[in-house]
């Protein structure tokens, strides 16, 4: 679990960093944020933990004292079967209660964190916006960077528009940049402020006014600089924060809301349609007739004329038709992927009844069978078969969410693999069998190889 938190704050580093949050507001996001790791941190931690304990009892020979007294493997995992069987029904309640309530609000807290601004920091060269102003410095010197050198000041007015520029040779700040208020007194330099006349016919005689000054104090308000609440949730119905029976409801609802669009929109399209106009015509439209000598004829002919006024709005309700098509394609496609991903939410609440068991059952045959105990092998042998399961959902996932395959099969589909393959090793390692005989599959090689002539050894 520390490894997949240290993972999740690296990869969220760029929206944390740089924004003077404190620890707690930190430890709080990663607090949130942890409980959708669990899906990934139990599977795991059950297959390694379940493979190196039952390895270590192979390797010293437990199985056989136990054996020896009549104690079947079956009857050595009873006890830790029920357990992956409560564990497996404790996580699929935790996955639809605490989950999405922890989906909800490390959501909201990272929408909130994201409207903060940097902390406040005057970089030079470029221009940095602190309150209402847009300030932009070519050197910063002297004890805390607090003597500036070619100052540039844009002012918004209280109609958001830039009209106000100030330049001064320099500047010095008086007092702390966290203060409530920022004193900046700037030396030798002009105001320029653009007016706006109420007539249009003074725009040009009294296009702005101009103010030179030696020394010119603003005080910058900074009380509502980053005046965030960090607590507000105006996200809280996203298919990640509902609860099984929410979800069930929501699918319901867009397919529903899906079908009926696609309805409409196939009654409307074929209402417009020039086909469906012409079919509804008593006559024809057209009528064959012999293609004129000349240009003359063909101005003259009322069928020629009517031929190429049918071509022509045959030619534009065509390409009409295929705009709207495309640009509904688009909309269905993201209406059935939003669809697609309920349906996969819903069932991966279902799916976690049954992997921490299954990996379980994996973990400790193949434990009892490599007679390895330790960190060394079973680490590998657990990662990659993590891996294996991980990567087998996430791509059927994938190509579910863009109806490719069906999402109830993509789900499940990493678990109806896990499913024989547990079996079968825990047939294996019950009646001490190996993993893999490879003398099964050399003997009949060999025999096979001697058969030919210049194999054979010559006596």
């Amino acid at each position: 679990m520390f490894i997949f938190i240290i993972q999740t704050f690296w990869l969220f580093i760029d929206e944390l960093a740089g924004k003077g949050l404190d620890i707690i507001i930190i430890g709080k996001f990663l607090l949130y944020y942890s409980p959708k790791l669990i899906p990934l941190v139990l599977p795991l931690s059950v297959l390694l933990s379940s493979l190196m304990t039952y390895g270590t009892l192979s390797e010293n020979y437990e199985f056989a004292a136990m054996k020896s007294t009549g104690i079947s493997l079956q009857r050595a995992l009873m006890s830790l079967t029920l357990f992956h069987v409560l564990l497996g029904i404790g996580t699929f309640y935790f996955s639809n209660h605490v989950i999405p309530y922890g989906e909800m609000k490390s959501f909201n807290l990272r929408q909130n964190l994201a409207k903060l601004e940097p902390t406040l920091a005057i970089r030079e060269g470029v221009f940095n916006e602190i309150g209402k102003i847009n300030i932009k410095v070519k050197r910063k010197y002297g004890e805390n960077d607090r003597f500036l050198e070619d100052v540039i000041i844009h002012e918004y007015t209280p109609d958001e528009e830039n009209n106000i520029v100030i330049k001064a040779e320099r500047g010095e700040m008086k007092n702390e940049p966290t203060d409530p208020n920022l004193k900046l007194v700037l030396y030798n330099g002009n105001r320029y402020e653009q007016i706006k006349p109420q007539k249009l016919t003074e725009r040009e005689r009294i296009p702005h006014a101009k103010v030179a000054f030696e020394e010119y104090e603003m005080n910058i308000d900074l009380s509502q600089f980053n005046n965030v609440n960090l607590e507000e949730e105006n996200y809280r119905s996203t298919y990640r924060m509902q609860k099984i029976d929410q979800l069930e409801v929501s699918i319901d609802t867009l397919e529903r809301s899906f079908s009926e669009e696609q309805n409409v929109f196939s009654e409307n399209f074929g209402r417009g349609s020039i086909l469906t106009k012409m079919a509804k015509e008593d006559q024809p439209i057209v009528k064959v007739a012999v293609m004129p000598s000349s240009v003359y004829d063909f101005i003259l002919t009322e069928e020629q004329w009517k031929r190429h006024r049918i071509l022509e709005e045959s030619s534009s309700s065509l390409k009409d038709g295929m705009r709207n098509l495309n640009a509904k394609r688009t909309q269905f496609f993201a209406f059935q992927k939003l669809i697609n991903l309920h349906k996969i939410t819903l069932h991966e609440k279902y799916t976690l009844l049954f992997v921490s068991l299954l990996l379980f059952l994996i973990g400790a045959s193949l434990g009892a069978i490599i007679r390895k105990g330790g960190i060394g092998l079973p680490l590998v042998l657990s990662v990659l078969i993590f891996l294996t399961y991980h990567y087998i959902g996430l791509f059927s996932k994938n190509a579910a969410e863009d109806n490719s395959i069906s999402p109830f099969f993509a789900t499940w589909l990493a678990t109806l693999i896990l499913t024989p393959f547990s079996i079968i090793l825990t047939r294996r390692a019950s009646s001490d069998k190996g993993f893999v005989s490879l003398a099964n599959l050399i003997y009949p090689l060999k025999q096979r190889l001697t058969n030919f002539k210049f194999l054979k050894k010559k006596p």
